[in-house]
């Protein structure tokens, strides 16, 4: 059973760092890219970073880049965020994803991708 299990979630405060860590397990996510989105209640879910299935590249939304990075270890089968100068808007769930299809490019859609983790809860305190 494919498993994804977010971890490093909790009060940050404003102009801090986040630092998120998402463990796989169930089977290798090697071919396939992984992410990461946001959700707030009463609000879409909201893409925030993904990594190709290679490592070699990296996307990021529009309101994290410069802040953000994504990596991934293939040998621990994990995916990492780190944002910098976090603000309270960036308040959520964060949620880690893998792709639907190996070999793919990369994608921002939250339709491209099917395991989703149940979520880690960040609160940056202003």
């Amino acid at each position: 059973q494919v498993q994804l299990v977010e971890s490093g979630g909790g009060l940050v405060q404003a102009g801090g760092s986040l630092r998120l860590s998402c463990a796989a397990s169930g089977r290798t996510f090697d071919h396939h890219f992984m992410g990461w989105f946001r959700q707030e209640p009463g609000k879409e879910r909201e893409f925030v970073a993904v990594i190709s299935w290679s490592g070699a590249r990296t996307t990021y939304a529009n309101s994290v880049k410069g802040r953000a990075t994504i990596s991934r270890d293939k040998f621990k089968n994990t995916v990492d965020l780190q944002i910098n100068s976090v603000n309270p808007e960036e308040t959520g769930v964060y949620c880690c994803t893998t792709s639907r299809s190996p070999f793919a490019p990369e994608e921002t859609g939250g339709e491209y991708f099917g395991s989703w983790g149940q979520g880690t809860q960040v609160i940056v305190s202003s």
